[in-house]
């Protein structure tokens, strides 16, 4: 049967990316530690690592896991805690590094929950663009980050959590011919006039994604605002990829905005947590993340 050890240990080796790195970690034995992670692969009858001469990387599967293993590992020390000591016993100061799209669409929620937790922490936030966001967290000025994932560049040096993926939808105005559409291809959107939102790096993914395809977009506009793409869409101005964490169903104007999912588009905009790898975390980012997946699909949900 699987056991909490064996679940911390397999985070552990996740997280390292090494059975003697994790030991160490785990101040457990290599043997010891090799054997449970034997032995978690053979309860759940999937290969969580590829082992190589380097160490271990996750598979696929290996990377469900993870995920679902913080989630038990967030819910049992949530359960502890509310059995324990008080919340309102825990202070100090928890200073949160976030980009600019995250911080209007995701942040406040995430915040409301851990502020509600833990009364007597102190939050600051500070915003900026993702590089200078990952320098602090790398430099350890900042305790922890919320922010786009698909970016980062210095991974060796940060670990990451996905917290929610949001899928892409495409957004159009009333009446659109589109809407007439069964399915709907990128390459139906490059014949439009696309307008494209310019901040958090969202056009670096855009040029990612129609690379991809293999396709050039017809851009018309590029605009910082997100409620400015949604202006645009609603008076007929031409069409927008975004992700649904941004969607609202009307625009300022109050006029409608109607999305639609592109068949041949599945990338998602992961939006996750990353702190600094390999040295002991701040006190209050264990507190943090625990609250942070007790809501996995946490932040603005999509009105559709």
């Amino acid at each position: 049967m699987m056991t909490l050890r064996q679940i911390r240990h397999f985070i552990a080796v996740a997280e390292t990316g090494s059975i003697s790195a994790a030991a160490q970690t785990a101040f457990i034995s290599q043997s010891t530690l090799t054997l449970a992670i034997q032995q978690l692969e053979e309860e759940i009858g999937v290969s969580l690592f590829s082992r190589h001469a380097k160490g271990m990387t996750l598979t696929h599967q290996g990377h469900q896991f993870l995920r679902q293993a913080h989630l038990i590992l967030a819910t049992v020390d949530n359960a502890k805690r509310s059995l324990q000591q008080s919340t309102d016993q825990v202070a100090g100061q928890l200073i949160v590094g976030v980009t600019s799209l995250v911080a209007g669409y995701y942040l406040a929620d995430l915040l409301t929950r851990f502020q509600r937790a833990y009364p007597n922490v102190e939050i600051r936030v500070m915003e900026d663009e993702r590089p200078y966001i990952e320098h602090l967290l790398v430099s350890g000025e900042i305790d922890v980050g919320v922010l786009i994932l698909s970016n980062l560049e210095d991974r060796h040096a940060l670990q990451t959590e996905v917290l929610t993926h949001s899928p892409h939808r495409l957004w159009l105005p009333a009446q659109h011919p589109l809407l007439e559409h069964d399915s709907i291809n990128l390459a139906d959107v490059a014949g439009e006039p696309l307008i494209q939102l310019n901040v958090d790096e969202m056009d670096r993914n855009a040029q990612r994604l129609w690379r991809g395809a293999g396709l050039q977009p017809k851009i018309t506009l590029r605009t910082a605002s997100t409620e400015a793409v949604r202006s645009l869409v609603a008076a007929g101005l031409g069409v927008s990829i975004q992700p649904d964490m941004t969607y609202r169903p009307w625009s300022l104007e109050g006029d409608i905005i109607e999305a639609r999912p592109i068949a041949d588009l599945n990338q998602t905009l992961d939006v996750g947590l990353a702190w600094r790898r390999g040295t002991a975390r701040p006190a209050l980012v264990d507190p943090f993340l625990t609250v942070a997946r007790e809501q996995p699909h946490g932040g603005r949900k999509p009105s559709i």
